[in-house]
């Protein structure tokens, strides 16, 4: 059990890695759509790309959403309207009716003009009645078929024009007294009818709704069906009118018969094979080529939940409306690893974003160009991150390139610019003007996994940092010889390629260990009095190479990033203190001297920064000894020491070449040279 435990320990970065690969693997999944991926990509109104297409199976072709709209809408207009009748109201009116007309018409007319008049005003209630009277007005066709229910049964069909509305009764009383020559009561009738006339049809909206929704539910989603094996669209054919519907049909068919329930299994499976196999790439190149990434569980969750941000992201954007798909800034991907990597790994890991992104969204090989080409030029665009002015001529470039290929695609598609959506230009504008979020986006970075942007180089450079300046308090020739040390070293980094504000900022802080005894390294000793004097050379050693030690203790209690560290650590690698180890040997020349004691802990250099950091220092630092110098005896100083170093194994671990070191050589001559040029004797 302990050998398993032990076992555990010594591989739980491995293991972690695997946990974060799975789990990863598992979310992009998650977050691919939910359904079969149809295997040819079409637009409407633009030429069919594969070969010609027949039916694989036999289908029907579904209407299209405007079809349907206006078949419901047809529904809607014309459905049947249920109404309520209330029989006792009718009744209740004649009564009321022969009660009211006596008081209403004098006593002294004719009984022949009374008789007329009360059976004329019995024939308006009766018309009135004769379908009923609405309980209130309404705003409904005067065609629309009508039913009339007492209780549950139907007891009448018309048209809603046979109904009375209450803003009616009075034309119904004019038209009915003009028939028969009475229109001279009018005014007695309306009065009459208006304190007697009451509404007994109730509209009946939840019958009306019920019977519309049932209606609704008949629609057939489909018309028609394509036969097996029938040529549905030849290649080259413009897809557009019924083709296009039939190609939407297959489509949904064929995502309904692929991703259904016997096989939604395998497909899950394969979904995650091709994302595994992705990210696979991703730590096979990370392990090959950036072997200090992959040892670095954090850098590594860094990279993943990256990759994993932008595919929720985009997700989230088709979901909504997928025509928004360009405002996303994918571009921010390798700014932010340029940033805290390299070019390269940026470039890498883009592209294995987009093929992941293919299966999101529409038009992926559209897509997938579009992205690839723009996450190119921000590579190539965007070289010094922590100048401003630098990010917004890149974010300019990038948003051309996506107007340009864009309008080539177009044109492509439709062989003119007539039907060009010039507001999709608008999508990409908005992209480039989100690519700018990536500067406060690396700044909380830093602060969440702990890592280190040029952003952040450039303010530790600043000579007015706290520790720069305790630094030149305590100790000011080595304050001095840092700054010689940075500008050596910018100008090495700059000729071979490599990070130049690392290393400077490397080479500004690699000697603050010396501030705990300053008056031991002879750049301090003002007073000529050498405290070495009185102590052995091994103690002298000793106290020598413990500046990498306090070196590093200083900086990790002032809160350095790692990566300025590490050349605190490797600036001197493994070598010899060699004056006090020679001193040594001449003390006891009988007793055997062991290196180990005058030697720097180590590590050696691991990259090209911190390889060209410890030619620098040791050049600039071994300069001091150089009486009269010349061209060739700078020369001569220069290939010594760096050539000493290489015999000694210290470049073994970093990525440097011959050549750039023998670039390097010649840029350190150029510059001692120029340091100690002669001047000319001034007269006093």
């Amino acid at each position: 059990m302990k050998d398993f435990i032990n076992k555990l320990y010594r591989n739980h970065s491995l293991i972690y890695k695997g946990l974060l690969f799975i789990c990863t693997t598992l979310l992009i999944v998650y977050l691919f759509p939910k359904s079969g991926k149809f295997k040819y990509n079409f637009e409407n109104g633009k030429p069919w790309q594969s070969e010609s297409l027949q039916a694989p199976f036999d289908f029907a072709i579904k209407k299209t959403d405007e079809e349907i709209a206006l078949e419901k809408k047809s529904i809607i207009d014309n459905a049947m309207l249920y109404f309520d009748l209330d029989n006792s109201i009718h009744k209740k009116v004649n009564d009321a009716y022969e009660e009211q007309f006596k008081a209403t018409f004098s006593d002294t007319l004719p009984n022949s003009i009374s008789k007329k008049l009360f059976k004329t005003g019995k024939n308006i209630v009766s018309e009135l009645y004769k379908y009923g009277v609405l309980s209130e007005d309404f705003d409904f066709s005067k065609d629309r078929t009508v039913v009339i229910l007492d209780g549950r049964e139907k007891i009448l069909d018309g048209f809603y024009s046979s109904l009375i509305e209450q803003n009616d009764v009075t034309a119904v009383i004019e038209n009915i007294l003009g028939k028969n020559n009475l229109s001279n009561y009018k005014t007695e009738f309306v009065a009459l009818c208006f304190d007697l006339i009451e509404p007994n049809i109730t509209f009946n909206k939840i019958f009306t709704d019920k019977a519309i929704q049932d209606e609704l539910s008949r629609i057939s989603f489909t018309r028609g069906s394509i036969a097996k094996e029938t040529l549905i669209v030849s290649k080259g054919e413009v897809v557009e009118g019924d083709k296009y519907q039939i190609l939407k049909s297959l489509q949904s068919e064929y995502e309904s018969q692929v991703w259904n329930e016997a096989n939604y299994n395998w497909v899950l499976f394969a979904y995650t094979l091709l994302v595994a196999l992705v990210l696979l790439m991703l730590l096979l190149f990370l392990r090959k080529y950036r072997v200090e990434v992959f040892e670095n569980n954090t850098k590594v969750t860094f990279i993943f939940f990256n990759i994993s941000l932008m595919i929720f992201i985009t997700t989230l954007v088709v979901n909504y409306d997928a025509k928004y798909i360009y405002i996303v800034p994918i571009s921010i991907l390798p700014l932010v690893f340029k940033a805290f990597f390299d070019a390269r790994l940026g470039l890498f890991a883009h592209v294995l974003t987009v093929l992941l992104l293919g299966f999101i969204v529409p038009n992926s090989y559209e897509y997938m160009f579009l992205q690839i080409i723009a996450g190119i030029v921000t590579i190539l665009t965007v070289s010094e991150l922590y100048k401003r002015a630098n990010l917004f001529i890149s974010v300019g470039q990038i948003t051309l390139i996506y107007i340009i290929a864009y309008f080539a695609f177009f044109v492509i598609h439709e062989g003119s610019i007539e039907t060009l959506k010039w507001e999709t230009f608008i999508w990409f504008i908005l992209g480039g003007l989100a690519t700018l979020f990536v500067q406060p986006l690396i700044y909380a970075y830093e602060k969440l996994f702990g890592l280190v942007s040029d952003v952040s180089l450039l303010e530790l450079s600043d000579t007015n940092t706290k520790l720069l300046k305790e630094l030149s308090n305590k100790a000011p020739g080595t304050f001095h010889h840092s700054l010689n040390v940075a500008n050596l070293a910018e100008s090495s980094a700059n000729e071979i390629g490599a990070n130049a504000m690392l290393v400077r900022v490397g080479a500004l802080y690699h000697d603050i260990g010396k501030m705990k005894n300053p008056t031991y390294y002879t750049e301090n000793q003002s007073t000529g009095i050498n405290p070495h004097d009185e102590l052995s050379s091994k103690e002298s050693a000793r106290i020598i190479t413990d500046h990498v030690i306090n070196g590093i203790e200083i900086a990790r209690k002032n809160n350095l990033p790692d990566r300025v560290i590490d050349f605190i650590r490797t600036h001197h690698g493994t070598s010899v203190v060699y004056y006090f180890y020679v001193q040594e040997k001449k003390d006891y020349p009988d007793t055997e001297v062991d290196k180990a004691d005058f030697s720097y802990p180590g590590p050696k250099p691991f990259s090209k920064e911190t390889a060209i950091l410890m030619m620098c220092d040791s050049i600039e630092a071994a300069s001091k000894s150089l009486k009269e110098p010349t061209s060739t005896k700078i020369e001569s100083f220069v290939e010594n020491i760096i050539n000493k170093q290489i015999e000694e194994g210290q470049f073994l671990n970093a990525n440097i070449t011959f050549k750039e070191i023998e670039s390097i050589k010649k840029v350190l001559k150029h510059k001692l040279a120029n340091i100690y040029h002669l001047r000319i004797e001034y007269p006093e």
